[in-house]
This record gives structure tokens, C-alpha cells and sequence, in this order.
């Protein structure tokens, strides 16, 4: 049966970005930065932009500055591509105040990442999505990564969760390829699933995921780019080749917590400036070379 979020889902594919959130050194947010990062994503071939994810600092934002970040990714990307709007958090009333404001700005999905430190059962999360999808009348897709949320969706609620009509998408950020198997035939025929972890992505995709939501694409969105398009093809070996020059930054790009490698990296490049918003730091002295030599071997600096 064909819904009014049949077309965002066809949207929801390739090489997806979980944007920095660009800072002067006094943690202040550089929107002259985040406007030339949106542009240079779109023009690498970048399909959708993520505002405010993880990698995006969410979790230190104020709630204005959050609303006010996604509501200036929409306007300066113009529809040029899906932004997908981070509004999840571990209180639903602030989740669906994040939500709603996201979708008055215009936001074309909301990323919901599971609620995090106060550990809800899978009733409670099942409650928490469905409260939000009830609340907001914007496709909202689900982010599932226990690494950063000591929180897991089941699949069972997954599946109870994708009867919900703009409940449009999943992002698996498990890293377990057999999982996100058993996900796609669970529920792909109804939502989106996407990988949210870059080392095992295109492994995800010849499963049939239908994209990637990346880190690594802050700093190599061309390629990844490249890689992507290829694996919707179904081109897999046009996607591992071009794939192969830059799978080393998966790992180094997490050398510390992210987004720290990856604002480094940018920094490096003359993409940002060096803020960043406390507990996080900047990168160690001690990892520099590793980053350095990590964006020799990939052909970007």
C-alpha cells in the first residue's frame, strides 16, 4: 500500500553525510564554515546531509542552537538534496519539540537516535518512537547505536515500529553485517535501512541496504560518493575499487571519539576552523601523524 512517505524513501540512498558542526575556537558555531562544508558536500556528490547527528554535537548544543543549525542547513541547501534532521533525545517531550521545530523548518526526515543513559525497555522505546510519530507529522527514520547509547532496538521492535506510516527508515549503527541481514528481511520491504557504520557499510549494501550515513564522507564525500552510487548499481566492483583508497580512514577517523578526527582532518584540509565544544577536545598531539598520513594515502592532501 503506497503512503504519502513513499517519495522521501526513494530519497533516503548513496552516500549520506553526518555533517560537522563547524565552531570558532570559542565553541561559537561558524555558519560562514557550515555554509561552504554544505556546498562542497553537495558538489561532491553527496546525496543527503545529516544536520546536528552525533558526529554533528548534538549532545552539546543548546536546543536553540540545534533548532537554529538545522533550520539554516534547510535553507541554504535550497532542496538541492534530503536534509535529515538529528532531533532524537532521551526525553520525548524534548525529542518532539526538536522534531516539530525540524519539520517547520522544513527538514525533510528526522534522525531519532535511541534514548540514551537512562536505559528504557524495548516497551519504553517502542512508546518513545511511537509518541514522536504521532506527535509530528515529518517521515522520521530510527538510529540504532548501542556504542553510543547502552541501548539497543531489538528487532521485534523494530518490526512493531515500521507499521507506524512515517516511520520511514532505519539507521543500523550495530556494525553487524549477519544483523543488518536479518533487518533488510525483516522489514525492508516497509522502511529504508541504512548503515550508520562506515567499516562494514558496503558489506551492508550488497546485503541490500540502500545507503550509508558516514563519517568518513566529512572528509572524502567524492569517493564515498563514488562508492555508493556504484553499489546501488550493484557495481560492486567498480565500488570496492574505488572504496579500497580510502577504507583506511574508517578506522583512523575513530583513532579518538567522534567527531574529533574528523574535525581535525577537515582542519588540516582548510575546510573549519579548531573548535569544539567541551567534554570533547581537540585531537592529541600524539595522533596528528596518524590523521596526517591517513589523508596522504587517501589522496586528499
Amino acid at each position: 500500500m503506497s503512503t504519502a512517505y513513499d517519495e522521501i524513501k526513494t530519497r533516503l540512498q548513496g552516500s549520506m553525510v553526518a555533517l560537522v558542526t563547524p565552531m570558532h575556537p570559542d565553541g561559537t558555531v561558524d555558519y560562514k564554515r557550515l555554509a561552504d562544508l554544505i556546498d562542497w558536500q553537495i558538489e561532491q556528490g553527496t546525496h543527503c546531509l545529516v544536520a546536528v547527528g552525533t558526529t554533528g554535537e548534538s549532545a552539546t548544543l543548546s536546543m536553540q542552537e540545534h533548532s537554529d543549525v538545522i533550520r539554516y542547513f534547510v535553507k541554504h541547501v535550497k532542496g538541492r538534496v534530503p536534509v535529515i534532521a538529528g532531533t532524537g533525545a532521551n526525553n520525548t517531550t524534548e525529542a518532539i519539540k526538536l522534531t516539530q521545530d525540524a519539520a517547520d523548518a522544513g527538514a525533510d526526515c528526522a534522525l531519532l537516535v535511541a534514548p540514551y543513559y537512562n536505559k528504557p525497555p524495548q516497551e519504553g522505546l517502542y512508546q518513545h518512537y511511537k509518541a514522536i510519530a504521532q506527535a509530528v507529522n515529518i517521515p522520521q527514520m530510527l538510529y540504532n547505536v548501542p556504542g553510543r547509547t547502552v541501548v539497543d532496538i531489538a528487532q521485534n521492535t523494530v518490526e512493531r515500529l515500521a507499521d507506524i506510516d512515517n516511520i520511514v527508515a532505519i539507521k543500523d549503527a550495530t556494525g553487524s553485517v549477519a544483523r543488518g541481514e536479518q533487518l533488510i528481511k525483516a522489514v525492508g520491504d516497509r522502511i529504508v535501512v541504512l548503515s550508520g557504520d562506515d567499516g562494514t557499510a558496503l558489506d551492508l549494501m550488497q546485503m541490500g541496504a540502500k545507503g550509508n550515513i558516514s563519517v568518513t564522507a566529512n572528509v572524502a564525500p567524492n569517493a564515498m560518493s563514488e562508492t555508493f552510487s556504484a553499489a546501488l548499481r550493484g557495481d560492486f566492483d567498480a565500488a570496492h575499487k574505488v572504496h579500497d583508497v580510502i577504507k583506511h580512514l574508517h578506522r583512523d577517523l575513530f583513532i579518538e571519539s567522534s567527531p574529533i578526527p574528523a574535525k581535525y582532518a577537515l582542519h588540516k584540509m582548510g575546510m573549519i576552523d579548531t573548535g569544539i565544544r567541551l567534554p570533547l577536545v581537540w585531537l592529541a598531539e600524539q595522533h596528528h601523524a596518524t590523521i596526517d598520513e591517513a589523508l596522504v594515502r587517501a589522496n586528499l592532501l
